[in-house]
């Protein structure tokens, strides 16, 4: 009976007639098709028009093979099918549309066999997936691109899920860390990537990224910290995490990225540090040097700690840089540098302040254990002896030492009252210590010099050095045909006030600065005789020059004496040189080379001052000079003292023997001229004949 039920049941079942099964086919969207066993299509529903855009009478016959986009794919297809017993799925493969495009489809397959069990063929459904394909292509390539991108980044990337296990690193993020992404894959990210506050040398209280993880918000670490890797090699980095979210917008996990700074980091450090020490030595330079200062004079009044500070001066540098070169100097500072950071105290501060110049800050120091220290240095260095190549040199230090004991001292002047004790050190003798005191006559000598230095400087920026000359007679009537003589003298004229050269010519030799006088005296002289000479004044006539020693020795203000020369118009025989006794023989051979190239040129040379040496008729001989002038001292007193007439006498002549002409200075009366002239001396020069007046304006 239940049979009989199923069966009637059965025959109740609503059976598809013929139409209802070709309306639905037409109706498909997909592909129907039959193949037979000779590989040629022999049924298609009417869906493969849209599909491939032949029309049934062209496809029914046609070769399977002929749709496919690559022919070989038929062989991949057939071995497939054999090895699924003749049952596919959606295999896909890429047809060739009418147009000549491809076309990515799915194939659903079953093979066919007749009543005796044979291959007839295959059957099944097509459906086209084109776009779905371009779809994917465009996600693969969007995720190549992703990938590249991170790839080709230099920071680190490193994305996590919601519970802080890695789930990708890029190449930077492997680089930095030391771990492959496989080996990290699912480990907590803590134990890949912790780094520590780069200042403090610890952890965050809870790293970005569970932060970022907790509250959904981005987190940017504000300084830079320091990553150690297990084998120690430590990266700086700066870090930021953001949230990842899925296409319904909830967070899925974080991504960390991290930008190695190590060489930035380098790079700023080695800047701060050269911003504050010397290149050269590694010391504190001046600025640093001049910031500790300032903090000392700030702790007398907080703490009432008073403090010393050193202005030192190298010895027989100098030596060192003109015999061996500046090679040889930076390494003698180099080695001098090292052994007083071993002298010095921990809390004490050394800086290069320039040249061969050193500053020392001995801090909470009184002025008797300064002292100690200082005499310390100062022996050591003493006693060091610098190598270089096959030369051996001594050097010393000079060390000016002031106490630093009221807050109202300046960094300035410190620096100026321990600079001015150090030229005192150096002037007395070199190698010492002198400590300043408010009332120190040498200090108070040195302050006066610094100040003529001062208005030596202001002279040369405002022009106003002056020219002046005084004219030198003649006392023989018998020596005919000489020369009209003047000799230019040289004044700073000072709002309104002259200021004669004994003035500020001894601080301008002490100071290195008479080459600058001299140049600028010869310049101005030889344009005023340019101009004289043009305006036809061709009388027989004489202008001596005084030159200084630094001058006399050095060839090239000897350069330059000869250049001027060469670009002016009058005669060299206008020019006469003055140089005293005292520096001809400091240098008798540079002394000599010069005065022979100028004669050579047709300038002459009077040797001033002659007599107040002990040495004078000595080294006369190998002076080739024109005119002697006699010391004025021995002129002064000659009426009231038989030993300078007879030394004025003497020397008058042996100069007279020699070919020279005699000049006597500071000829102020009758009796004097009359004396000299008695005597047989040539010419005469004082207040007697003439006073110094303008030049170039009478």
């Amino acid at each position: 009976m239940k049979s009989e039920s199923n069966i009637d049941n059965l025959s109740k079942t609503p059976q598809l007639t013929a139409e209802d099964a070709s309306l639905f086919i037409r109706s498909m969207q997909d592909t129907l098709y039959r193949v037979d066993k000779k590989g040629c299509l022999s049924y298609v529903s009417p869906a493969s028009r849209a599909l491939t855009g032949f029309s049934d009478d062209e496809l029914i016959g046609m070769k399977v093979t002929d749709l496919y986009m690559h022919p070989q794919e038929r062989e991949t297809f057939l071995q497939t099918l054999a090895h699924s017993n003749g049952v596919l799925d959606n295999y896909e493969v890429e047809l060739k549309h009418k147009n000549g495009h491809g076309i990515w489809v799915l194939i659903n397959v079953h093979s066919i066999v007749d009543d005796g069990g044979n291959f007839a063929g295959i059957e099944g459904l097509i459906r086209d997936i084109t776009k779905h394909k371009k779809t994917e292509a465009a996600l693969q390539q969007e995720k190549e691109r992703a990938l590249i991108t991170l790839n080709s980044i230099v920071d680190g990337v490193i994305t996590t899920n919601m519970d802080g296990k890695i789930e990708y690193m890029n190449p930077s993020a492997e680089s930095i860390t030391g771990w492959k992404t496989d080996e990290a894959e699912g480990i907590n990210i803590t134990q890949v990537f912790n780094p520590v506050d780069s200042e403090e040398q610890d952890t965050l209280g809870q790293p970005p990224v569970f932060t970022c993880l907790k509250t959904g918000e981005g987190v940017i670490t504000p300084n830079i910290r320091l990553f150690r890797r297990q084998d120690n090699i430590e990266y700086a980095v700066q870090e930021s995490v953001s949230p990842i979210h899925d296409s319904n917008g909830k967070q899925m996990g974080a991504v960390l990225v991290f930008h190695d700074v190590t060489a930035m980091r380098e790079m700023s450090k080695k800047l701060v540090f050269q911003a504050s020490h010397d290149a050269h030595t590694g010391l504190f330079n001046r600025t640093e040097f001049e910031k500790r200062l300032q903090q000392s004079i700030n702790n007398i009044t907080e703490h009432n700690h008073k403090s010393i500070l050193c202005y030192m001066d190298l010895d027989q540098f100098k030596l060192v840089n003109d015999t061996c070169g500046h090679v040889a100097g930076d390494a003698l500072l180099k080695q001098l540098a090292a052994m007083l950071q071993n002298i010095i105290r921990e809390s004490d501060t050394i800086a290069r302040l320039g040249g061969d110049e050193f500053g020392l800050l001995f801090d909470q120091c009184n002025l008797e254990r300064g002292k100690q220290i200082a005499n310390n240095i100062r022996k050591t260095i003493k006693e060091f002896r610098f190598v270089w190549e096959d030369k051996i040199f001594e050097v010393g230090v000079s060390i000016g030492m002031v106490e630093i004991n009221s807050h109202e001292q300046t960094v300035t002047e410190l620096l100026s009252m321990a600079d001015a004790a150090c030229f005192v050190a150096k002037d007395n003798g070199r190698n010492r210590v002198h400590i300043y005191q408010q009332d120190d006559k040498d200090l108070s000598r040195q302050r006066m010099e610094m100040q003529w230095i001062h208005q030596i400087n202001r002279a040369f920026d405002e022009n106003s050095f002056v020219l002046y000359h005084q004219k030198i007679t003649t006392l023989s009537d018998s020596h005919g045909g000489l020369p009209e003589f003047h000799e230019i003298l040289v004044r700073i004229l000072d709002k309104g006030k002259l200021i004669p050269p004994m003035g500020f010519i001894p601080a301008a030799e002490r100071y290195g600065m008479m080459q600058n006088i001299d140049r600028w005296v010869v310049s101005k002289t030889f344009m005023t005789l340019e101009t004289k000479f043009r305006q036809d004044d061709t009388k027989l006539q004489m202008y001596s020059i005084n030159l200084s020693g630094a001058s006399l020795t050095n060839t090239e203000f000897l350069d330059f004496i000869i250049a001027k020369l060469d670009y002016m118009s009058f005669p060299a025989s206008w020019i006469c040189f003055e140089i005293t006794e005292t520096a001809a023989i400091s240098n008798l051979k540079q002394a000599s080379l010069f005065i022979q190239k100028l004669k050579a040129r047709g300038c002459c040379f009077a040797l001033d001052d002659f007599g107040s040496g002990l040495s004078s008729f000595t080294y006369l001989k190998n002076l080739p000079v024109d005119y002697l002038k006699i010391d004025g001292s021995f002129v002064q007193n000659m009426v009231n003292d038989n030993v300078d007439s007879a030394m004025i006498a003497s020397i008058n002549n042996i100069g007279h023997i020699m070919g020279l002409k005699t000049i006597a200075e500071f000829v102020d009366n009758d009796k004097q001229a009359a004396m000299l002239k008695e005597i047989g001396i040539d010419y005469a020069q004082g207040y007697l004949y003439s006073k110094p007046t303008p030049f170039g304006c009478d």
